[in-house]
């Protein structure tokens, strides 16, 4: 299958593997399987972590993160990109060299992952500039939490208008997109903004209080780009990517002692 015969829903992701099952890599391939997208891996880390927080990270070698790539997309072959967690300069850049030989013309969502919702930095700044100047440009979508948005635009990002702000300063930067997400921003009501070269959406929730909030981000991403994949509009993508990560906060189980995991399997539960 090549990528002249249209949308299929297969889904490349970078990103580090955590071994709670929770974030990452494990969360990206629950997300785009419920979706009915499918999943390939080139996996940028191996983390030593749980819903307490991260314990220990062991980079994978720069050259196994693009064999991964190489070889997937040149067999299997892509419809969408998503990246997570990409930790240190020289792999942002491999990463973008890959995907613009290998990939050029497939969609990109970055999730800029900076800080596992535990609190732990999972990047260095260099890393951070690497992503800004190398990923940003051209992506489909940027999906920043708020504090991200602040690091890669220096924008403040503590209301709608910051989210506003912030996510025409990721457009100017060369994103064709971006959803600047409000979940760390207070309040009852959780809103995201998405801004495209060709509008501005913007989506509310209340706030559900729970703990379980352990790779939010991931899933969404990785919803969205499962969505994408299969031929879906980034709004639509968005829409329906948000209503799949509610409910599986909603239905969260509880797992663990800290910030708990989603419940990504609640699609085949409703069946």
């Amino acid at each position: 299958m090549t990528q002249a015969d249209g949308p299929q829903g297969r889904v490349l992701i970078i990103a580090g593997s955590d071994s709670g099952g929770g974030a990452g890599i494990q969360a990206d391939i629950k997300a785009v399987s419920m979706l009915g997208g499918y999943a390939m891996t080139a996996i940028t880390a191996i983390t030593v972590q749980n819903t307490h927080g991260v314990q220990g990270v062991w980079p994978v070698p720069v050259e196994a993160v693009v064999g991964q790539m190489q070889v997937t997309l040149s067999d299997i072959g892509g419809d969408a990109i998503k990246t997570g967690m990409l930790g240190t300069a020289p792999l942002v850049e491999a990463v973008a060299e890959c995907l613009s030989a290998h990939a050029h013309l497939v969609p990109r969502v970055i999730d800029p992952v900076m800080v596992a919702t535990s609190g732990d930095r999972l990047v260095d700044a260099k890393a951070v500039e690497a992503i800004r100047s190398e990923l940003v440009p051209g992506a489909r979508l940027v999906t920043p939490n708020a504090p991200e948005a602040e690091v890669l635009t220096g924008k403040a990002v503590e209301t709608v208008s910051g989210q506003r702000r912030a996510a025409e300063a990721l457009l100017e930067l060369g994103a064709n997109g971006a959803l600047v997400k409000g979940g760390h921003i207070g309040g009852s009501v959780i809103t995201d903004v998405l801004q495209t070269t060709t509008g501005e959406w913007i989506f509310e929730s209340p706030r559900i209080e729970t703990r379980s909030t352990h790779g939010t981000g991931c899933t969404l991403a990785s919803a969205i780009a499962a969505l994408l994949a299969q031929g879906v509009s980034v709004p639509d993508s968005v829409e329906q990517a948000r209503d799949y990560l509610l409910q599986a906060i909603r239905e969260a189980k509880g797992f663990g002692g800290g910030h708990g995991p989603v419940h990504h399997g609640w699609v085949l539960d409703a069946e």
